[in-house]
């Protein structure tokens, strides 16, 4: 679904309908409070890295989890990533198959980063740690689940998108809020802050309470593609958490956007909303353009006419990240 607009209001005037929400707002967090309090975290002998965030919405999980399955794997760590598989059918453990799988069983985002790694899909996270544990995985990337606490988490990464902060700074469904903020940063190691250097300033002095956590920059840069947009007429469509920032990279990019198409997270493409797009985009003389994500819940019939635009998260400094995780490395060796 998407996120209703006064969600994204600022937090000195959320509006009328988020007061009214506000009661639901408290059994939410009520709820939240008493499952983690009653849970008691299962240890793996393997240490577990959790990539979340305190918002519902994209934040840049996904990207981070990519960049940080690459950069393991590059110093020799077999790292497998545990996903919930959000809106797949397949409950799990099962590990990913990028080449056999589809997103309807496994779901969007584990589908994408099968292409890095091994990726487990498990509704029940332990018994994904377990099975990647058995297939030879030496440090567990934990994609999404900050706010499940069966498996304990030998670190917490939380995602911050720096343009939109945290909203209205309420509680689902008063606004965005998995939980209050500074009860969520209190359990996390470190943030990362995802966007252009200004508006992570903007974020910072918005949220004073992001000085309380050890941070961190990070922007999406666009990789190399077989054709170059800039000067292009291009047409976009996307089904991301907030497809704003897709259109905002492609003008980055140089790309002239005759028109943008703002879909549902996760939302799956039928065929005909699809043949309508292409159709306009050579009726217009366009490139049809949209994300990685969305890219795997293209028909396979379909996706040589649709370019998919690849991005990569880059830290500003990996230093605090990679500190972070040799901590982590160390405690338990």
């Amino acid at each position: 679904m998407k996120a209703p607009s006064f969600w994204s209001r600022d937090r000195d005037a959320p509006g009328l309908l988020s007061t009214a929400l506000l009661p639901l707002s408290a059994l939410w967090r009520l709820a939240g409070s008493v499952r983690r309090k009653r849970a008691t975290p299962r240890h793996v002998s393997v240490p577990v890295i959790c990539v979340g965030n305190l918002t519902a919405g994209g934040t840049g999980k996904s990207p981070m989890v990519a960049a940080l399955q690459v950069r393991l794997a590059g110093q020799g760590v077999a790292v497998h990533v545990v996903s919930r598989g959000y809106g797949g059918r397949i409950a799990g453990p099962h590990r990913v198959d990028d080449q056999k799988d589809r997103f309807e069983d496994v779901g969007d985002e584990p589908l994408m980063l099968a292409a890095n790694g091994p990726v487990w899909v498990a509704r029940d996270r332990v018994a994904g740690a377990q099975a990647a544990i058995a297939a030879g995985a030496e440090l567990i990337l934990l994609d999404d689940g900050f706010q499940n606490p069966a498996l304990h988490k030998d670190a917490s990464i939380l995602m911050v998108d720096a343009g939109a902060g945290f909203g209205n700074g309420r509680v689902i469904p008063a606004g965005p809020l998995r939980e209050p903020v500074q009860a969520g940063l209190a359990r996390a190691d470190l943030a990362v802050i995802l966007g252009p250097e200004r508006d992570r300033q903007t974020c910072h002095a918005n949220w004073p309470e992001l000085s309380g956590i050890a941070a961190t920059g990070a922007e999406l840069i666009p990789m190399r593609t077989g054709l170059p947009l800039d000067g292009e007429d291009v047409m976009a469509f996307a089904g991301i958490g907030r497809p704003q920032k897709f259109f905002d990279t492609l003008r980055q990019m140089g790309a002239n956007l005759i028109a943008t198409h703002a879909f549902a997270d996760h939302q799956p493409f039928p065929p005909a909303i699809l043949r309508r797009l292409i159709r306009e985009s050579r009726e217009a003389s366009a490139v049809l353009v949209t994300t990685e994500k969305d890219a795997v819940r293209l028909p396979p019939s379909l996706r040589t006419e649709i370019l998919t635009v690849l991005v990569r998260l880059e830290p500003e400094d990996w230093s605090a990240i990679d500190a972070l995780i040799a901590k982590v490395m160390g405690d338990r060796n």
